[in-house]
């Protein structure tokens, strides 16, 4: 099956990226499909695996690792920035894109394909209550603060979080949703939820840029070194401390292991945030990581 997956993932961002070279595509084809994946296939599959959870105190060391981790981000970045003599912008594109990862896209299928499905719950909290609740808050702080915008407040982070589809979905599973739902429901939630994988490569095929940025090859070198080696080693060593053992230690470390958020980086680049770097952050992050996720997943065996 993990082979499968990756196949499939390698196959459609192949194609993305042919079709985005090719100008194939009306040029907001990207935009769109992401729309589908965020208001579609990822509340579904957020349907279909969360009713599932079983709330347990080790939930909340799932919760706390991708906060942990943000800490850690802050201060090693910072060391990074004055140790390389990193600008402004090269320092917040590296905030965003190092403490953010692609834990919905990307987690959600290839937790499924090197775990197994019963792993998916686990990934939906790690996404939800970890990635997500950093993006709305934190991630808005720092476009805020090194863009010149103005700083957002508690109402806007929250009527952020309230627009946010897969945050409905859980609320649902979590509260009116069987484990069990009619067949009819779970046929449908799983067609939909099936599609993310491809839908979310295919996108991010279309989306990503691997110009080499050659005055910034340092920081690119140390952001993915710290996004897809060092959060994933610190994880690592994080969950038996937090008594995670099982699936729920091997989810928590291969969600930590996934490449850089693709929304974080298309944020720094809309506000004008070293553009080049962020954006190679993801497009050379999703290609190593293709290498680095199924040894995280070797590794991370509780």
């Amino acid at each position: 099956m993990a082979f499968d997956a990756f196949a499939l993932v390698l196959a459609m961002l192949a194609l993305g990226y042919l079709l985005q070279r090719l100008r194939v595509l009306p040029a907001d084809a990207a935009q769109v499909l992401n729309l589908v994946v965020l208001y579609v296939c990822l509340p579904a599959a957020v349907l279909r695996y969360a009713p599932r959870l079983e709330l347990a105190p080790e939930l909340l060391g799932i919760v706390a690792v991708p906060w942990l981790l943000l800490v850690a981000t802050v201060l090693l970045v910072g060391t990074l920035t004055r140790w390389l003599g990193l600008r402004r912008d090269e320092h917040a594109v590296l905030l965003l894109t190092v403490a953010l990862g692609n834990t919905s896209f990307l987690g959600y299928p290839l937790t499924r394909a090197l775990i197994g499905e019963d792993a998916l719950p686990y990934a939906v909290v790690y996404d939800q209550f970890g990635a997500f609740l950093i993006m709305s808050s934190f991630g808005l702080w720092v476009l805020a603060r090194y863009s010149g915008d103005t700083a957002p407040g508690a109402r806007e982070m929250l009527l952020r979080a309230a627009r946010f589809p897969p945050l409905w979905a859980l609320l649902i599973a979590l509260t009116v949703m069987p484990a069990a739902p009619p067949s009819w429901i779970a046929g449908a939630l799983q067609r939909l939820s099936d599609a993310l994988l491809p839908l979310a490569m295919l996108t991010i095929g279309l989306s990503v840029k691997l110009a080499l940025p050659r005055d910034e090859l340092k920081p690119l070198a140390a952001g993915l070194l710290l996004k897809l080696a060092v959060m994933p080693a610190l994880a690592w060593l994080l969950v038996p401390l937090l008594g995670l053992h099982g699936d729920m230690a091997r989810t928590t470390v291969l969600e930590a292991a996934m490449p850089s958020m693709i929304t974080a980086a298309a944020l720094a680049i809309a506000h004008n945030l070293a553009p080049r770097l962020a954006a190679a952050m993801v497009g050379y992050g999703v290609l190593l990581s293709l290498l680095t996720l199924p040894l995280w997943a070797r590794v991370a065996v509780g």
